[in-house]
C-alpha cells in the first residue's frame, strides 16, 4: 500500500491516478496510523511553502512525515513535497521547513529571455547512482512548474541537475528519502519509469 499524505495542498489525484495505472493500491490520507503502516508514502504538493508547512503542523503531519522517514521506508516528495523537506525557502521567510534534508529553497532569477514560474519540459542531468532514476539514460525530459528551486547543501545527495538561468538540483536522494522538483505523474513514460522505480525499492 502507497500512502499519498492529504493535506490539501493540490495535485493529488494526478498522482494517485499514475500510480493506480501502474497498478498499486494508493489511498490519500492524513491519518497517522495508515500513513505509517503503509509500504511507501508520497508527499506531493503545490501552492506556497509557509502555507503548506501551516497546514502540515495543524493536521500534525509533520511528526507523522519523521516517524515515517525514521523507519527507513521509502519516502518520495514531489515538487512543493521536495521544498518541504529542506530547512527553509525565500518564498516564506521565518518559517521552518521540515528540514529531513539540508538546503535552501531561492527563487529562480527571472530575465528576459526566462520566465519564472519555469512552466513546461526541460532536460534534467541524471546522476548515474540515483535508485530513483534509475534506466532513464543521461538527460530525459520532465515536466516543471515551479518559481522556486532547491539548493542542496551536500553534493552528493543531488540526484539530478537541471539549468534554467541557474543550475537546480532537480532531484534529491538520501537513504529511504528521495524528491524531485519536477511532476513524474506529468512527465509522460519517463514520469511512470521514474514512479515505477520507486514501487520497485
Amino acid at each position: 500500500m502507497i500512502s499519498i499524505i492529504d493535506y490539501d495542498a493540490g495535485n493529488i489525484k494526478s498522482v494517485e491516478k499514475a500510480l493506480e495505472f501502474l497498478g498499486q493500491d494508493v489511498i490519500i490520507t492524513d491519518d497517522k496510523d495508515k500513513i505509517m503502516a503503509s509500504d511507501k508514502v508520497i508527499l506531493p504538493g503545490v501552492g506556497a511553502f509557509g502555507d503548506a508547512m501551516d497546514k502540515l503542523r495543524s493536521r500534525g503531519l509533520e511528526s507523522v512525515i519523521r516517524d515515517y522517514a525514521a523507519t527507513g521506508r521509502p519516502f518520495l516528495g514531489i515538487c512543493l513535497g521536495l521544498q518541504l523537506l529542506f530547512e527553509e525557502s525565500e518564498e516564506s521567510p521565518g518559517v521552518k521547513g521540515l528540514g529531513l534534508l539540508k538546503g535552501k529553497i531561492v527563487r529562480i532569477p527571472g530575465s528576459d529571455d526566462l520566465k519564472v514560474p519555469q512552466i513546461g519540459w526541460n532536460n534534467i542531468e541524471v546522476n548515474p547512482s540515483s535508485k530513483l532514476l534509475a534506466g532513464l539514460g543521461k538527460n530525459p525530459y520532465v515536466y516543471f512548474v515551479h518559481s522556486y528551486y532547491l539548493q542542496a547543501e551536500n553534493s552528493e545527495e543531488v540526484a539530478a541537475t537541471t539549468e534554467y538561468g541557474v543550475t537546480i538540483h532537480a532531484a534529491v536522494e538520501k537513504d529511504n528519502i528521495m524528491a524531485c522538483q519536477f511532476h513524474p505523474e506529468k512527465s509522460s513514460d519517463v514520469g511512470l519509469k521514474i514512479l515505477t522505480n520507486f514501487i520497485n525499492l
